[in-house]
C-alpha cells in the first residue's frame, strides 16, 4: 500500500489509508486504493472486475460504482484537509476528528460510459467550514477522459 504524502508524516498518511482502505469494509469491495493523499487533492484507483459490472453485454461499470467511489473520494479529501488544517496536533489527534464525517448530499453526473480495465478518482475541497465541508470530484477512464463528475457535502462536526 504505497500511501506517502508531501505534507503529511508517515503515520499519519500511513493510518489514514489503512482506515480507508481496509477498516471501510465497503471500500475493500469497491478495491479503492489510494494514489496520493495531499491537502488540496486526493486520488485513487479502482480495476475493472466482473463484479463490478452493471451493463453485461457492454461490460461498463455499474453506476453505483462509479458514484460511491465517488463519494468515498469526496469523504477522504474532507479528512485529508482536516487533517493539514490541525497540523499542530499530533497524528492521533487529527485522526480522531473523523468520527462524525458523513456524507449529507451528493450529486454524480454520469458523462460517458465506464469501460476499460481501470479507472481513477480525485477529489478535492471547495470549502471546509466548522460544520460542513464542500467538495468536487472526479471519475476518469485509463486513459485520462473525463467520465462522470460528483459534488458532496458532509458534515464535518
Amino acid at each position: 500500500m504505497p500511501c506517502t504524502s508531501s505534507l503529511f508524516e508517515p503515520e499519519f498518511s500511513q493510518r489514514l489509508c489503512e482506515i480507508f482502505e481496509t477498516h471501510i469494509a465497503f471500500n475493500q469491495v469497491l478495491g479503492l486504493q489510494i494514489d496520493a493523499l495531499e491537502a488540496e487533492q486526493v486520488r485513487a484507483h479502482i480495476a475493472m472486475r466482473p463484479e463490478l459490472i452493471g451493463h453485461f453485454t457492454h461490460q461498463r461499470l455499474h453506476g453505483g460504482v462509479i458514484s460511491a467511489t465517488l463519494d468515498a473520494m469526496g469523504g477522504l479529501a474532507v479528512m485529508a484537509a482536516i487533517g493539514a488544517r490541525h497540523m499542530d496536533e499530533p497524528p492521533a489527534a487529527r485522526l480522531q476528528r473523523f468520527g462524525k464525517l458523513g456524507t449529507i448530499d451528493l450529486r454524480i453526473d454520469y458523462l460517458r460510459p465506464a469501460t476499460g480495465p481501470r479507472f481513477s478518482a480525485t477529489a478535492q475541497v471547495l470549502r471546509l467550514g466548522s460544520r460542513v465541508a464542500s467538495t468536487r470530484m472526479e471519475f476518469l477512464d485509463a486513459d485520462g477522459r473525463l467520465l462522470s463528475t460528483g459534488a458532496g457535502a458532509y458534515i464535518v462536526s
